[in-house]
């Protein structure tokens, strides 16, 4: 921590990660940076794209693998899924009221 760069901190709550960056500002100040929370079970993740505050929802494909990203008011939420079939499924159960954007 000398030269003043980030370090991680991975914080654990309700089933939700949270990866938090600090960044010292002074020798004994930091900015807390906070990073988006991955939620591992697809339940959840349809809750929170249920959500009032649930903006859009991305996904993206990467090889096997789909991402699928909700934003709400205050974090991002994002759920990696490594079975397409059950990446279909999880995009046909999407609100429809809600934007979404494949990329």
């Amino acid at each position: 921590m000398s030269n003043g760069g980030p370090f991680r901190l991975h914080l654990y709550n309700e089933g939700i990660f949270t990866l938090v960056h600090l960044k010292m500002l002074t020798k004994n100040s930091y900015e807390c940076i906070l990073q988006p929370k991955q939620i591992h079970e697809i339940k959840d993740f349809l809750l929170t794209a249920r959500r009032k505050d649930a903006k859009s929802v991305k996904i993206k494909k990467i090889k096997d693998t789909v991402k699928f990203k909700v934003r709400c008011s205050r974090y991002l939420y994002t759920l990696v899924i490594n079975d397409k079939e059950k990446a279909d499924k999880l995009k046909q159960s999407l609100p429809p009221g809600i934007y979404y954007l494949i990329y």
